[in-house]
């Protein structure tokens, strides 16, 4: 994905455990929080229900700091939309 990178394994929890990887790439706390607060909300309104029990990282890309909101969300939807239940 342009944006982001996902990383998933089934977990025997019984629910999705979410963790979100944020490097500097030279970019201010200020940018780094804003874009996991991007990240974080997104997980929380579209996918935490309907994601089957796995441990999921997602790692932002450099360009992901500079990408809209909308187009984040596209992308985090799409991918995990491929993960099998």
């Amino acid at each position: 994905m342009p944006h982001l990178d996902l990383a998933w394994r089934p977990n025997s929890q019984g629910h999705v455990r979410i963790g979100i990887v944020v490097p500097r790439f030279g970019e201010s706390a200020v940018a780094r929080n804003r874009l996991r607060r991007r990240l974080r909300e997104i997980l929380r309104r579209d996918l935490v229900r309907t994601l089957p029990p796995v441990d999921l990282v997602v790692r932002s890309k450099q360009s992901a700091y500079s990408a809209r909101f909308a187009a984040l969300r596209a992308e985090l939807t799409g991918a995990a939309g491929r993960i099998p239940a």
